[in-house]
């Protein structure tokens, strides 16, 4: 598996599973799935409520668990330093483990800063191996890890072909934060699957479109965590390995770049913002 080295000197694999939109029920069978097929770094959150099921294949894989990345996020109503701290405990417990290889903020409204403490104090005690933020736009990022000791290691964002984060990665580099791409497969949009360029370039290399553009996200040193409900799609988004997309390749699949979500819309809208606020209180 190719790894990454975060700033704090972590090592991270760079392709991971992701567990969003996961039914609790399936969850422990989708991720047992993942690992039998050779995934090392599962990707979870408090708000998606299946950290039981993460923790319970995991523990059931007979794997040794520092083999495992586990990544899991402190959702926005655990903001604040004592709830945060609550919360990842919480988060420990329920994955059945004494510590997180990666913990982020997943979202950037409310009591980051507080929460942010909480997780520093908890690096610093080895509950968390590293720390970073989700959803951060370059703005909030900036003003956030230029205040505090310990820089994020990773900032996920929505990130894939059509949306792919070129500005914001400028940023990252000056704090050695690594862009992790939520929604990596485009959630299908823009006929994702079939997009003629990226069929094109994939011919070339026997690989699907959707393989053509993880590949080109690793290229980018991109840490990706595409989802799959069915075994062998998982397999397929981790068979990326074995070949390299030319300079022309990746001139051409950048210019598919929108620069703007597909997915989610922008936290710096403003009615993105008050929902958030609305949510919080």
């Amino acid at each position: 598996m190719k790894e990454i080295k975060l700033n704090n000197g972590v090592m991270m694999p760079q392709i991971g599973y992701g567990v969003f939109q996961v039914e609790p029920a399936e969850c422990e069978r989708c991720v047992a799935d993942a690992l039998k097929v050779g995934y090392r770094m599962i990707d979870t959150a408090q708000a998606y409520f299946n950290e039981e099921g993460v923790g319970a294949a995991i523990r059931k894989s007979g794997i040794n668990r520092k083999e495992i990345f586990l990544v899991s996020k402190i959702w926005v109503s655990n903001y604040g330093y004592d709830k945060a701290k609550a919360s990842i405990d919480e988060s420990l417990r329920k994955l059945s483990t004494d510590y997180i290889d990666l913990m982020l903020l997943h979202q950037p409204f409310g009591d980051y800063y507080g929460a942010y403490r909480a997780m520093e104090d908890a690096y610093k005690e080895g509950k968390l191996r590293s720390v970073g933020v989700s959803n951060f736009y370059a703005d909030r990022f900036i003003d956030l890890a230029s205040n505090f000791e310990i820089k994020p290691a990773v900032n996920q964002m929505e990130t894939h072909v059509f949306c792919q984060q070129q500005e914001l990665s400028k940023y990252l580099k000056d704090f050695g934060t690594y862009l992790m791409a939520w929604g990596p497969l485009a959630e299908g949009r823009n006929n994702f699957f079939t997009h003629p360029v990226l069929t094109d370039i994939g011919k070339k290399y026997n690989k699907s479109a959707a393989q053509t553009a993880l590949r080109y996200l690793l290229q980018r040193d991109v840490i990706i965590i595409p989802k799959s409900t069915h075994a062998e799609r998982m397999q397929q988004n981790l068979d990326i390995l074995d070949f390299e997309l030319t300079g022309e390749d990746m001139d051409r699949i950048q210019q598919l770049d929108e620069k703007h979500s597909l997915i989610m819309g922008s936290h710096q809208d403003p009615e993105v913002v008050k929902w958030f606020m609305d949510f919080i209180k």
